[in-house]
């Protein structure tokens, strides 16, 4: 377990540094050619596609990583019904896309939403191939479908931005991306046949009852913020919101998503061959991995969003909603890991039931404070987010699954952070890209000097025996 975890956890790291890294590109581009209101309809596409693509796959991972069947034929079985369910919500989208657009207050996205609906029967099938890689910590093998699908559609979206295409660069990208994505999986030998196994059927039925809706509300949980200020103040307002989101995203995606990754397997195997007692040490170790990593880029980025800048004076206000959504971004980190074990754990009920309790709080918070802003509704994301931990932990603490306090680790990061804010204000202020990397690298090294060395026996704790 220990050397294919630790490979598991670097070819992880690895895909989502190119397929992240690819996503950033986009961004960039987006921001340097299109207007607040065309990212905007762009984020609002994109956030009801996503929607769509995790009902068609609600709890792939989890089904053929938990699954003590033939893994094989739960694979087909479950491709079988992703492809359905992506199959009927594109032509239930594409129905109903003048409808949808009209709610979002972007009448005109409804081409680009056609077009988007049209990826995900692709996605469907590539989440399934990928989950079977993912069961056996096979993520090498993920590179080339899931950095290479991105990396094709990250080269078309900004040729066709460039070449002033508009917000369909992005759709059409999204497409290539779907597409390539499955036939990269099948050439890198994920080869998986559509079948139906009675007994793979009912396994996964009754695990997508329970994990199915709390992959929705997950997913819910990212998007309602877009949905709720295209809904109210219109698709300008999504374009800065989302613009600060995407760039916050990624230190959870690059980190909290690869060490959430590796880890549920981890425990799914633990919980198999009745280790559960091992649980709680092992969570100890990734979640002070999650709030050093993750709160050192976390730190970095929040004290250079005043940057955002060099992409355009149009974007001063989404600085502001960056720091703010880099505090959520740590916290979503927390939430993500200890989300695993309490899954792998068998508890997933008490794990729908704390995404439940997420939504609805958001949903009543956003319903009083999406007029007042986007800056209102990050800073509404970020105590709502914050609210969650103490309850998860309690969650953790009641199931036998908590460990001491990482007193050290918080203190460290606390620590590091108000240095790089003194040393920040020394700095001279980055006025182009190459500035707000160099200070940027500054902060990130005063940052590792003072957090890596105190939790130096932790972190590498990671590569010992799970």
């Amino acid at each position: 377990m220990t050397d294919v975890a630790v490979r598991g956890s670097l070819w992880l790291f690895a895909v989502n540094l190119v397929s992240k890294s690819s996503q950033i590109v986009v961004t960039l581009a987006l921001a340097l050619f299109l207007t607040e209101a065309d990212l905007g309809a762009v984020a609002l596409v994109v956030s009801v596609v996503n929607i769509g693509q995790v009902i068609q796959a609600m709890g792939v991972y989890d089904i053929v990583s938990r699954t003590a069947l033939d893994p094989q034929r739960t694979a087909g079985t479950v491709l079988t019904m992703s492809i359905a369910a992506g199959v009927t919500l594109t032509a239930i989208i594409i129905a109903t896309a003048d409808p949808i657009a009209d709610a979002l207050g972007t009448p005109e996205a409804a081409g680009m939403l056609r077009l988007a609906a049209l990826t995900l029967p692709f996605t469907a099938a590539g989440g399934v191939q990928m989950a079977l890689m993912h069961r056996n910590l096979d993520f090498r093998r993920r590179m080339l479908p899931d950095a290479g699908g991105m990396l094709i559609g990250a080269v078309v979206t900004v040729t066709l931005a460039a070449q002033g295409t508009g917000p369909m660069a992005l759709v059409w990208g999204l497409l290539c991306t779907a597409v390539a994505q499955p036939v990269l999986a099948a050439v890198a030998g994920a080869r998986i046949r559509p079948g139906w196994d009675r007994d793979a059927a009912t396994e996964a039925t009754k695990w997508l009852a329970v994990v199915g809706p709390g992959a929705l509300i997950a997913v819910l949980l990212i998007n309602v913020d877009y949905l709720a200020i295209g809904h109210v103040l219109g698709p300008e307002a999504v374009g800065g919101y989302s613009l600060a989101f995407r760039i916050a995203w990624v230190p959870y995606i690059m980190i909290a998503v690869v060490l959430g990754g590796v880890l549920f397997p981890i425990c799914a195997e633990l919980v198999r061959n009745g280790q559960t007692s091992r649980l709680s040490t092992t969570l100890q170790r990734f979640t002070v991995a999650t709030l050093t990593i993750t709160g050192g880029l976390y730190v970095v980025t929040a004290l250079s969003a005043h940057g955002i800048v060099v992409l355009g004076e149009q974007w001063t206000d989404a600085a502001h909603i960056l720091v703010l959504l880099c505090g959520y971004g740590l916290g979503l980190s927390l939430l993500h890991v200890w989300y695993q074990v309490i899954r792998a754990a068998g508890h997933a009920r008490q794990y729908l039931a704390l995404e439940a309790t997420h939504l609805v709080a958001l949903l009543t918070a956003l319903a009083f404070t999406t007029e007042l802003g986007p800056q209102a509704v990050a800073l509404t994301q970020l105590a709502v987010v914050w609210l969650l931990v103490p309850v998860t932990w309690l969650v953790l603490a009641r199931n036998g699954l908590a460990f001491p306090l990482p007193l050290r680790a918080t203190t460290s990061v606390i620590g590091a952070a108000a240095l790089c804010l003194a040393i920040s204000t020394l700095l001279p202020e980055g006025k182009n890209i190459a500035g707000l990397v160099a200070t940027g690298l500054v902060l990130l090294a005063t940052y590792c000097a003072i957090t890596l060395p105190l939790n130096r026996t932790v972190l590498i704790g990671l590569k010992e025996r799970a």
